[in-house]
């Protein structure tokens, strides 16, 4: 907690809740991937690996709210998560291997798409020839 609060007093783009978020993430990510640990040695996760464990993370806590949480934290796209990690690695909280960087969490995903289209009804297509029937008529 201590670290956390010390990081957001000098980086306050993100809440602690996102840090705290973000690690939780981690866990999860680690479990749903089963990487155990080989041998006493740490656990690694790609970038990609932890986006993708984040996304599905924000979608089972908090469904259809998942980015309307993220944003009200100060999230608002991927490359975020990589400013909330690496700000968790430069304080020790974790740690990162020589090939790891911000640039990792570049364009993982669009927000939109990987928050809101899973709640999206899905259906068929609007129906054009009624659209166009109304067209033009002031009802």
């Amino acid at each position: 907690m201590k670290t956390v609060l010390e990081i957001c007093g000098r980086d306050s783009r993100y809440t602690p809740d996102s840090y705290f978020f973000v690690l939780e993430a981690l866990e999860f990510t680690l479990k749903m991937l089963d990487k155990p640990s080989k041998s006493g040695r740490e656990r690694h996760l790609s970038g990609q690996e932890l986006l993708e464990g984040i996304r599905n993370f924000a979608l089972q806590e908090f469904g259809p709210m998942s980015l309307r949480v993220l944003n009200t934290w100060g999230v608002n796209n991927t490359a975020d998560f990589g400013e909330i990690v690496f700000n968790l690695v430069e304080c020790g909280k974790l740690r990162k291997t020589e090939e790891d960087s911000r640039q990792d969490f570049l364009d993982g995903y669009d927000f939109e798409e990987a928050f809101k289209k899973p709640f999206e009804p899905r259906g068929k297509e609007p129906d054009r020839k009624a659209d166009k029937r109304g067209a033009g008529r002031n009802g």
